[in-house]
């Protein structure tokens, strides 16, 4: 691993977000680009249609001073900015990060994913944004979209960071969880943690099988590797397999059908995000 991206927004989440960048960082060797996008909704002010309802010249000294007003706010934002990412590269460096690099960006965050993860190997992100405080059981806005998105693994922060010496993955047979397991496998973010791993389901042969393939898998990468099958629905068991397990952080893939699907039945990675205080790592 050679370089984490960290989103920041100033909110809560950012120090938890730094903490777990930190952790990755130094278990590889990574550097780290801490970044903070300045939205659109940030630095401009909603558009008005003044056509017809004013005086050609009440209109063009009302049109000045909101153009004023923007760039007075896009001044702040920069500011604002620049001092959320400053903080959090003070916090990377003291959490023992040898190379640091602050970012601003304009525009929307999934864009800057786009931008940044081309040479990038892990994508940190917070579970919630600056609205955290109002809404503990709803996900930041961004999360699914920046997810989805990414072509690389997504850390995402809990609220505070706790040591990491155990972890579980959530099993399910299919692609997203395999690529996490050659991760796992390959990488050395891993080493020398705790390995569990939990299918939800029926009992069948197939099951079995494709459970003990994988757990083979990471057996011959040097991990110690306790596997279990249970049935029940996989939202339920997981988190209380977190819960009770004593689990640091959960390994799972993401997102394996389309929007309008999740709309209709739900989303298990979204559930899991939510029910789960620990941080979640996260595999497309």
């Amino acid at each position: 691993m050679k370089k984490i991206i960290s989103f920041v927004d100033g909110s809560i989440y950012t120090q938890s977000v730094c903490d777990h960048a930190a952790w990755a960082a130094t278990r590889t060797g990574a550097s780290i680009d801490v970044v903070h996008v300045l939205g659109r909704r940030d630095i401009s002010s909603t558009p008005v249609d003044l056509s017809g309802t004013l005086e050609a010249e009440t209109q063009a000294t009302l049109l000045k001073e909101l153009a004023d007003l923007d760039a007075q706010r896009a001044r702040l934002s920069q500011q604002r900015g620049r001092v959320v990412v400053d903080d959090a590269k003070a916090r990377l460096l003291a959490d023992g990060v040898a190379d640091v690099t602050a970012k601003l960006r304009n525009g929307d965050v999934v864009e800057a994913v786009h931008e940044l993860e081309a040479d990038a190997d892990l994508v940190v992100v917070g579970k919630r944004g600056s609205a955290a405080d109002f809404a503990r059981l709803h996900l930041g806005s961004n999360l699914e979209r920046v997810v989805r998105v990414a072509r690389k693994p997504v850390l995402v922060a809990s609220r505070a960071f706790q040591p990491i010496g155990r972890f579980l993955i959530a099993f399910d047979g299919g692609p997203s969880v395999m690529r996490a397991i050659g991760h796992i496998a390959a990488g050395p973010l891993f080493k020398g943690l705790e390995c569990r791993m939990l299918m939800v389901g029926h009992d069948t042969p197939e099951a079995r099988s494709k459970l003990e393939a994988a757990a083979a898998l990471l057996r011959d990468a040097g991990y110690a590797v306790e596997a279990d099958l249970r049935p029940g629905e996989p939202e339920g068991i997981i988190s209380a397999n977190v819960e009770s397990g004593g689990i640091n952080l959960l390994v799972m893939g993401a997102y394996g059908h389309s929007r309008i699907r999740n709309l209709i039945i739900g989303s298990t990675t979204s559930e899991m995000v939510r029910l789960c205080k620990v941080p979640v790592m996260l595999f497309r």
